[in-house]
């Protein structure tokens, strides 16, 4: 039940969401979106010169399109494929990072933390709205990202 957008290079160049939005209109508006939780996957079909060494994520033309989506649906990590590295790419769209041989991405750690806060309140509220259950799905995103976050957090806020 694997649910996958593709994107190409005249979809990304036009900021046309169409896939996107043709894909996830078509989901459950109500509680019964949980079933499709981390089943999200991009398929990047991006046409570049052969010689940029960039990665998709260091392209502005893909991360602007990622931004317009985010900015239509703010709650969509929830329905990524955390596992095989949906989450990480989304968030690699969204947030100021670098790359190292060594080490991988790496993030601009002021902006990491205020994306994962970020995400947190607003899929913590969508999450809400939908009666699902919210500390461990966020609690789980935020260590995804390297953040623990306290049972306490939750009392505040929900």
């Amino acid at each position: 039940m694997t649910l996958i957008i593709n994107i190409n290079t005249d979809s990304i160049n036009n900021l046309d969401l169409s896939s996107a939005l043709s894909a996830i209109e078509k989901l459950p508006k109500n509680q019964e979106i949980a079933e499709y939780e981390q089943k999200l996957k991009f398929a990047i079909n991006y046409q570049k010169e052969e010689t940029d060494p960039r990665e998709l994520s260091e392209i502005p033309e893909i991360r602007l399109w990622f931004l317009r989506l985010d900015a239509v649906y703010p709650w969509l990590p929830f329905l990524l494929d955390w596992k095989n590295g949906e989450l990480a790419l989304y968030t690699a769209m969204l947030v100021p990072h670098q790359f190292s041989r060594s080490e991988g991405i790496i993030f601009n750690p002021e902006a990491l933390e205020i994306f994962v806060m970020q995400k947190i309140f607003v899929i913590g509220d969508w999450l809400k709205q939908k009666d699902i259950t919210i500390k461990s799905r966020l609690q789980s995103m935020a260590k995804m990202l390297g953040y623990d976050i306290d049972d306490s957090f939750f009392d505040l806020i929900y």
